[in-house]
C-alpha cells in the first residue's frame, strides 16, 4: 500500500466542513438499540434528519401466527417489555371479543391494577432513562429505585420480573395473592415520596430545565396529522385518552383526570408522565378498595381455560381437554376484530383474524410508538445537535413496538 502522503497536495487534504452528515447510532448509547440517525449539519444547527428504527429481527406478527392463540402472549410482552401487562391485557381484550367472552368482575378490578402498576413502572422508566441522558444520574438511580418496588409485587403476582406472560384468554393465569392489596397500599406511598424526591431534584435544576423548555416542540394539529397518542398527544393539549374516550374494564367507574401539556415541548412530555403516575396511583387505590376479595378471575368455559390440575390427573376427559387446548389451541370463531387499550405509550390495537382454528390466521398490531417516532424528524429539525438526546428520550421510543 502507497503512503498516504506521496501524490497528494495540501488543497485536497480540506475536507468540505458545511453541510456535515453525521451518523448517530444505532451503537450511540442515546439511540436506545437499534436506531440510527442520518444528521445533516450546519455548524450545530441540523437542517435536515433521517430516521431509522433499525430491525431487532423478530418478525413478532408472523411468529404469532405460527402458534396457538395462547401462545400469543409471550410475544405480546415483548413489544413493550417495560409495561407487559398492558399488552397482556389488551391482546387478551382483543380475542375475547373475537370469541364473545366476558371475564368476571374480579379479573377486571385485577387486570386494571396489574396494568397500571405497568404504566408507572414505564413513566419511571422512561422519565429516569431521560434525566441520566442529560446527566442527572442520581434522579435515574431514585425512579429506578421506586420502579424496582412496583417490579416486586407483579413479580409477587405473576412469578415473573420482566416479562409476565400471565394473561390468559378468558382471565388470568392465577387469582390475586392474599396480601396483594396489602402491597399496594404499602408500596405506593413509598413510590409516590421517591418520585417527589426525583422531582426536587430536576424541576429545580435550571440545566435540567433549559434543555427540555421549548425544546422539540409539535403542534396539535401535527401530532394528529402523525396519529400520536398517549402521553406525547396529551403533551399538546389533546386529552384524548382510551380509558376515558371508550372505557373498556372498569375504568368507566373509577375516578382519575387525563393529564395535558400547553406547549407540547420535551418539558411537557416529562411532566405529562409525572401527572400520571399519580393519576394511576389514584386508580389503583379505587381498585384495590373495589376489588372482591373471592370469586372466580377466568371464565369457566372449557373452549378456551384449561381444566383444573388435579382433574386431569384423575380424569380421562380433563386430560384429553388439557392437551387439545394445549396442542390444538382454543378454537376461536371465524371473523376479525380491531380491539384498542390504553398502553404505556398510547393507543395499543390488535386487529385480528380467526379462520376458526386453534391458531391466528393474520395478527397485525398497532403500536404507539411506530407513528410517534415518525414524527422525530420534524420534532428535532431546526434545533441543536444536543437536542436530540432529551427530544429522543421523552418520545419513549420501544423497539420491539416499531419492528415490523
Amino acid at each position: 500500500m502507497e503512503p498516504i502522503d506521496l501524490d497528494l497536495e495540501e488543497g485536497e487534504l480540506e475536507l468540505p466542513a458545511e453541510p456535515m452528515r453525521l451518523n448517530m447510532g444505532p451503537s450511540h448509547p442515546a439511540m436506545h438499540g437499534t436506531v440510527r440517525m442520518v444528521v445533516e449539519l450546519s455548524g450545530e444547527t441540523i437542517d435536515k434528519v433521517d430516521v431509522q428504527i433499525g430491525y431487532l429481527h423478530r418478525g413478532f406478527e408472523k411468529m404469532c401466527e405460527r402458534g396457538t392463540w395462547a401462545q400469543v402472549f409471550p410475544y405480546a410482552d415483548r413489544l413493550n417489555y417495560v409495561s407487559p401487562m398492558l399488552n397482556n391485557v389488551g391482546y387478551a381484550l382483543a380475542v375475547e371479543k373475537l370469541c364473545g367472552i366476558a371475564v368476571p368482575d374480579r379479573c377486571q378490578w385485577y387486570r386494571m391494577a396489574l396494568g397500571e402498576l405497568a404504566r408507572i413502572s414505564d413513566h419511571l422508566t422512561c422519565n429516569g432513562a431521560m434525566a441520566m441522558e442529560l446527566g442527572a444520574f442520581t434522579p435515574f438511580l431514585w425512579f429506578v429505585k421506586a420502579r424496582d418496588m412496583i417490579w416486586d409485587i407483579l413479580e409477587e403476582e405473576t412469578g415473573a420480573r420482566l416479562t409476565h406472560s400471565f394473561g390468559r384468554i378468558g382471565g388470568m393465569a392465577a387469582p390475586p395473592t392474599a396480601k396483594f392489596k396489602e402491597m399496594c397500599g404499602h408500596t405506593l406511598g413509598k413510590v409516590l415520596s421517591i418520585v417527589e424526591e426525583g422531582e426536587k431534584m430536576l424541576l429545580k435544576n435550571r440545566i435540567f430545565i433549559d434543555r427540555l423548555e421549548n425544546v422539540g416542540v409539535i403542534s396539535q394539529a401535527d401530532a394528529i396529522s402523525l396519529g400520536w397518542t398517549g402521553p406525547c398527544l396529551r403533551a399538546t393539549g389533546v386529552d384524548y385518552d382510551v380509558r376515558k374516550a371508550h372505557p373498556y374494564l372498569k375504568y368507566d367507574e373509577v375516578d382519575f383526570e387525563v393529564p395535558v401539556g400547553r406547549r407540547g415541548d420535551t418539558m411537557d412530555r416529562f411532566l405529562v408522565r409525572l401527572a400520571e403516575i399519580r393519576q394511576s396511583m389514584r386508580i389503583l387505590e379505587q381498585v384495590c378498595a373495589r376489588m372482591p376479595d373471592e370469586g372466580p378471575v377466568s371464565v369457566n368455559d372449557p373452549r378456551v381455560m384449561l381444566p383444573p390440575k388435579d382433574a386431569v390427573y384423575s380424569t380421562i376427559e380433563a386430560t384429553i381437554q388439557h392437551f387439545k387446548l394445549v396442542m390444538e389451541g382454543a378454537k376461536v370463531p371465524k371473523g376479525e376484530v380491531y380491539s384498542y387499550t390504553e398502553g404505556g405509550n398510547g393507543e395499543l390495537g390488535f386487529y385480528l383474524v380467526s379462520d376458526g382454528s386453534g391458531t391466528p390466521y393474520r395478527v397485525r398490531i398497532r403500536p404507539p410508538c411506530f407513528s410517534i417516532v415518525s414524527g422525530v424528524s420534524q420534532l428535532i429539525s431546526g434545533g441543536m445537535l444536543s437536542d436530540v438526546v432529551p427530544v429522543f428520550g421523552s418520545v419513549n421510543m420501544i423497539g420491539g413496538e416499531c419492528d415490523h
